[in-house]
């Protein structure tokens, strides 16, 4: 009996033992996992992911809600190609935040609804453009093509379901061509649609930025289509999932809060935002400048009205590609959070939701022309090897002269940038298409703009980039 006791008790001990240990190796209940879901090479979202991530605001804030909480937040970052997994892994609740396009958006909330534990919502946005400028179509180098209509019973590479996929429907019915026949589309990732471009198995590639803006930059591509043309807004935006932020709001909160010192980090640098956001996609710098610099996306958080309004005339594009179940945008539409997190920063959440100016535009003084910089439909910017900061040009007459002046002295050129005379999309100055009209030398980011507008002006003339540098006085 004694010996039955004793190896009963020695039992005991070694289990209880065996517990402490089991527990000591379990993930603590005041560890709480924080999964973001983002697209390191989606331009437009990085205030919600790479900039983000690179910049440690999230972890920053939520050591700091650590120290009052008593718990610990372990943050795992899922970098993704398109909005598209992201919702998957939403779905399957593997992701609590994530990033991405209004018509990833759309399907994301349209999938998720089922599911009370994965249902979200969108808090908030993270870059826009008011009139669609973030998405674009282009075509190879020696494509004869000079406007959408010419893509009509050709193949288009285009993530179906992503953002640059909906610019492509809109412009095709646009245009008077049912998206559906009028073209076919290739469903491809994007970096398999512009290997599918530079090869000719299509035609065209519809996508998201920097898609476009890299192709062109490589000198594999010319831009076709802008999505200004379309003259509707576009915009990337934020997704959590609505149980995960009731039991954790306070993650939410320094999520947001975090967004916000990466939107007023890169707004008031943007140069340095683009170089950390370069360094971490492996995208060239002047590309993510491109869509990062002054008055190219709008960076603004706020949930704007005629972003909602415009999501909801999104809404048939779901049914035009399968079988989704009806959204209601209203119900999926949160600001409460946000306009806690501008709350806590002592900001008004209602002043910068009404306000529409892009919050980083160019400054400074034109030392070519000697004039200050004002007009952002004017002013364009000179990027000169070697230099940490940009020259800006008070309209495109003053940067041609800019250009023409640093080639004169032998200084390399990273890159120039000027907006659309018609649409006022920030481009390449060297890949435009420009157009003299008397003294004036104007520039237009597709050849179709520059012919509209010769053909509305009389006198007017489409004329390369080498002759409008040789002619700008």
């Amino acid at each position: 009996m004694q010996r039955l006791l004793a190896t009963l008790l020695a039992a005991t001990t070694v289990g209880s033992l065996a517990a402490c240990s089991l527990d000591s190796n379990t993930p603590s209940a005041n560890t709480i996992d924080v999964v973001i879901g983002y697209q390191s090479k989606t331009i437009n979202t990085v205030t919600a992911g790479t900039l983000l991530k690179a910049k440690g605001f999230l972890e920053k804030r939520l050591d700091d809600v650590g120290r009052s909480t008593g718990k610990k937040y372990d943050v795992t970052w899922q970098d993704y190609d398109t909005g598209a997994p992201i919702t998957a892994q939403m779905v399957a609740e593997k992701i609590d935040i994530g990033s991405m396009g209004d018509y990833p958006l759309l399907i994301n909330g349209s999938k998720t609804q089922a599911n009370p534990r994965a249902k979200t919502e969108l808090v908030s946005i993270t870059g826009y453009s008011p009139t669609g400028a973030l998405n674009m179509v282009v075509v190879p180098p020696a494509s004869t093509a000079s406007s959408i209509v010419d893509l009509k019973n050709q193949k288009v590479s285009a993530s179906v379901g992503s953002a640059g996929h909906g610019t492509l429907v809109r412009a095709l019915a646009n245009a008077h061509i049912d998206p559906a026949t009028g073209v076919e589309v290739l469903n491809q990732q994007p970096q398999v649609g512009a290997s599918a471009l530079e090869s000719g198995q299509a035609q065209a590639l519809s996508q998201f930025v920097a898609w476009p803006g890299l192709l062109v930059f490589q000198h594999k591509g010319k831009l076709l289509y802008d999505g200004a043309e379309g003259n509707y807004p576009t915009f990337h935006g934020v997704v959590a999932r609505r149980d995960y932020a009731s039991q954790h709001p306070e993650v939410l909160d320094a999520f947001l809060q975090a967004q916000l010192d990466a939107t007023d980090f890169l707004n008031a640098h943007p140069l340095e935002a683009a170089r950390i956001v370069a360094d971490a996609s492996g995208l060239p710098q002047e590309v993510v400048y491109l869509y990062n610099g002054p008055g190219g996306t709008s960076f603004d958080t706020t949930l704007k009205p005629s972003l909602v309004t415009a999501l909801k005339g999104d809404v048939p594009y779901l049914k035009s590609i399968g079988d989704f179940a009806d959204l209601d945008v209203d119900g999926f539409v949160s600001d409460v959070a946000l306009r806690t997190a501008f709350t806590t920063r002592h900001q008004d959440y209602d002043t910068a939701l009404a306000s529409t100016t892009n919050p980083s535009l160019l400054k400074g003084q034109d030392s070519v022309c000697n004039v200050p910089v004002g007009d952002p439909k004017l002013a364009g910017e000179l990027w000169l090897d070697g230099q940490t900061t940009t020259q800006p040009a008070a309209n495109p007459g003053c940067l041609l002269r800019a250009i023409r002046d640093a080639n004169a002295k032998g200084q390399k050129i990273r890159a120039a940038y000027v907006p659309d005379a018609e649409l006022g999309t920030r481009w390449f100055a060297d890949k435009s298409a420009w157009v003299r009209s008397g003294s004036d030398y104007l520039p237009f980011d597709t050849i179709a703009g520059a012919q509209r507008y010769a053909g509305a002006h009389p006198g007017a003339t489409v004329v390369d980039y080498q002759q409008a540098l040789a002619g700008a006085a």
